[in-house]
């Protein structure tokens, strides 16, 4: 059983500042890739960041320069440090993980449960 659990979401003004966390627990023998997607109301799930474990980056266009991703290996915990946030930025906010439970099993995608983002006056 895999778990991803996320924190430190809610009620910003534009202009200000949120992190994100996500922590993996429970039958995970290696994490590939860990990212952050979001979906707003109406519209598709999106990528917003991701990172592989030896920290390869990639961020979404609209993101790009205003928000941070990093990963901590030893606590299988990745991070979204979002700065100069805006209105458009309100979302739901999942976090994603590509692991394997085992050696030589095939990895799958895990998912948060999501966090909500609003970024409102």
């Amino acid at each position: 059983q895999v778990q991803l659990v996320e924190s430190g979401g809610g009620l910003v003004q534009p202009g200000g500042s949120l992190r994100l966390s996500c922590a993996a627990s429970g039958s995970i023998f290696s994490i590939n890739v860990m990212g952050w997607y979001r979906q707003a109301p109406g519209k598709q799930r999106e990528l917003v960041a991701g990172i592989t474990n030896d920290g390869r980056i990639n961020y979404a266009d609209t993101v790009k320069g205003r928000f941070t991703i990093s990963r901590d290996n030893a606590k299988n915990t990745v991070y979204l440090q979002m700065n100069s946030l805006k209105s458009e930025d309100t979302a739901v906010y999942y976090c994603n993980a590509d692991l394997s439970t085992g050696w030589g099993t095939t990895r799958h995608d895990y998912w948060g449960q999501g966090i909500q983002v609003t970024v409102s006056s």
